[in-house]
């Protein structure tokens, strides 16, 4: 078993000495959609003009940017997120193992494992999305469910989506809760980089990124 008091201690231990590279991945998690205090697939409101005219017209230019906007989103979050996603995750995994390499972040670009890696965390932001319809609830439990996804594609990006997602919702079986609550932990964390513009958020980041990577190592070692 695990508690959050020795993940955080030993997620800061590797820390030591490699904080500012493991920053620059965690940004790089950020920007690209792929860090965990996210739901993978969100929806996106959309708000109507006035009737008139000029005024429909201009609503319809906003409608169709906004379109555009999201599927540009998506195609990156798809093509690129995803393989930085698992590449971000490689890299924590190995440093929570005492090893720092930052080329890790890259290491899935390789057309070997490329459309792999991309088919299974497709079908797993699609899970989530189609989850998060019936309510928001079991949204977030697939979410929980499916979080060591990435991690586990890090360590064997060959496998198929079903045992991937098999495989996470194994390791992830009656801890669920337990692993929100660590979420919750940071929140104040997160509060108080939010007060400086929200840019504090970034450097709270590569701690709450070596956490979840010493969480995974010890459900793994469990399941």
């Amino acid at each position: 078993m695990w508690t959050r008091s020795e993940l955080k201690e030993n997620a800061k231990g590797k820390l030591k000495g490699f904080y500012w590279q493991a920053f620059l991945v965690s940004f790089i998690l950020v920007i690209t959609g792929g860090s965990h205090n996210r739901l993978d697939l969100g929806s996106s409101g959309s708000s109507t003009g006035t009737t008139n005219g000029g005024g429909s017209e201009f609503a319809l230019e906003i409608a169709l940017i906004a379109v555009v906007g999201v599927l540009v989103f998506l195609a990156l979050r798809i093509f690129l997120g995803y393989i930085l996603e698992v590449g971000g995750r490689k890299y924590f995994i190995q440093l929570s193992r005492g090893e720092s390499e930052i080329s890790y972040l890259l290491k899935f670009f390789d057309k070997k494992y490329y459309k792999n890696i991309i088919t299974v965390l497709l079908f797993r932001g699609i899970y989530i999305f189609l989850w998060s319809l019936l309510l928001i609830i079991p949204g977030i439990i697939k979410m929980y469910e499916y979080r060591f996804v990435p991690y586990i594609m890090a360590e064997k990006p060959d496998l198929d989506h079903n045992r991937a997602l098999n495989l996470s919702r194994e390791m992830t079986a009656g801890q669920k809760l337990d692993i929100f609550i660590l979420d919750l932990s940071f929140l104040g964390w997160f509060f108080l980089g939010a007060l400086f513009f929200g840019i504090g958020i970034l450097f709270v980041q590569p701690y709450y990124d070596a956490v979840n990577a010493e969480l995974y190592q010890k459900v793994k070692a469990r399941a």
